[in-house]
């Protein structure tokens, strides 16, 4: 690595109200009204480019962005490493403890998130793919493990041995892994976990569901496996029979279902931030659509009954689950079809709170792996769909292939890029927005 000069409320999305959206190589983005006879939203004083100035390249894939309390920035790399960001060091390398990655490639190193009492609980998570280890049926991909690393002072490295794993699921499948985990602002650790794999939530790994208008899925089950949710735990609950606890208001504690579980019904969720109390998830779709929800406990997001707005796979589907639980739409949906602007996988970000670029303020920022120089910019609003407008970045081709955006503590963010579709090489950069 070279360094450089360095209370959202239940919203709903009709589908008519997001078919403005579209194309499968185009770019993601685009505006609209509420639906029909809607308004457009006032967005009067907002950006519409801003500018991308390089904080660090020569990563391979960076995936992961962290600014805790103290002296120093990290940036997690798929390929195995984490890296001091201003002290130009390795922070952690779990190469050793991964499978092997290249080409293109969705396992690796995928998720990073410091103790929110950091320094003084000096503990970073990490989250990767591991070789299957015992308790891994035979035939599958690999291994889900989230671990717990002691940091050692000065914050430049790790502990040696002092890995604890936490967490191992079971992946049949190498693809759709996701790997987002932040902690809230109730101090407990959230953990997004894709589907497992293949596609349509179906096949080796993944079990039927109560809907039998399309097989699968385990987005829908919340008894047999963790996959297909966002899982929530107490890292710092140690006295049970697991080695992290369960809050007791996860809401399947005393009901059927896995106490982990926290919301349901995602197939690739990629991209988790909080803001204020409120998680915002973006769950990358299969073949029509793109979207962004508000993740409340115990609520279910349809996947894979519904994909975005509409029904997954068949003409018509239920909007409701066989207890009667509203299956949630998201906030935000762009197609995958139509006119330009559209996208192919969406990438979630975090609500800007920063200072340098005010016309962003309280926007939510956040794109598409395949965003051809622009960014997404959504207006949060109360009880309809989110208002999304595109802002070109520039030079727009530092954002070729958007892997992530981060923030700073100061509420500034940061876009994670690399020139290949892969894990290879070394073009991967870390840029912060700043004015155009």
């Amino acid at each position: 690595m070279r360094e450089t000069r360095r209370g959202f409320l239940r919203a709903g999305v009709a589908a008519s109200a997001v078919l403005g959206f579209a194309g499968c190589t185009g770019r993601p983005g685009g505006s609209g009204d509420d639906g029909p006879g809607g308004t457009p939203s006032d967005d009067s004083g907002a950006v519409d480019a801003v500018g991308l100035e390089t904080v660090a390249e020569g990563f391979t894939t960076p995936i992961d962005f962290a600014d805790p309390p103290g002296e120093h920035r990290y940036v997690a790399d798929q390929a195995g490493r984490i890296e001091v960001l201003d002290a130009d060091a390795t922070f952690l390398d779990v190469t050793g403890r991964m499978v092997d990655v290249g080409g293109y490639d969705e396992r690796g190193l995928l998720g990073m998130a410091f103790h929110p009492d950091y320094p003084e609980a000096p503990r970073v998570y990490v989250r990767y793919s591991a070789p299957p280890r015992p308790g891994t049926p035979d035939g599958y991909s690999h291994t889900f493990v989230l671990s717990e690393f002691r940091v050692r002072s000065g914050g430049l490295g790790v502990e040696p041995g002092s890995e604890r794993t936490l967490l191992e699921i079971p992946e049949p499948q190498a693809n759709h892994n996701a790997g987002a985990i932040v902690f809230g602002p109730d101090g407990y650790l959230y953990i997004a976990v894709g589907d497992g794999g293949g596609a349509g939530d179906r096949g080796r790994g993944h079990v039927e569901d109560w809907y039998d208008g399309v097989a699968g899925g385990n987005g829908q089950d919340v008894t047999e496996n963790l996959l297909g949710s966002v899982l929530r735990i107490d890292v710092d609950d140690r006295g049970g029979e697991k080695p992290y606890g369960i809050p007791d208001d996860n809401p399947l504690v005393g009901r059927e279902g896995l106490d982990e579980q926290y919301a349901w019904g995602l197939r690739n969720p990629w991209g988790m931030s909080f803001y204020g109390g409120d998680l915002i998830v973006a769950d990358v779709g299969q073949n029509t659509y793109e979207e962004v929800n508000v993740v409340e406990k115990g609520e279910n997001y349809g996947w894979n009954v519904r994909e975005g707005p509409g029904c997954f796979d068949a003409d018509s589907c239920p909007t409701t689950d066989p207890d009667g639980g509203e299956l949630r739409d998201p906030v935000v949906a762009y197609p995958h079809s139509g006119p330009e602007p559209s996208g192919v996988a969406v990438v979630g970000g975090h609500v800007y709170d920063g200072d340098a670029v005010p016309g962003l303020r309280d926007q939510y920022v956040f794109g598409d792996w395949h965003a051809r120089g622009t960014l997404f910019v959504a207006e949060p609003r109360e009880g309809t769909r989110w208002f999304v407008s595109d802002v070109d970045a520039s030079p727009a081709s530092s954002l070729r292939n958007l892997i992530s955006v981060g923030r700073d503590r100061e509420g500034e963010l940061y876009v994670l890029t690399s020139e290949r579709a892969e894990v290879s090489g070394s073009t991967g950069a870390v840029r912060r927005i700043v004015p155009a």
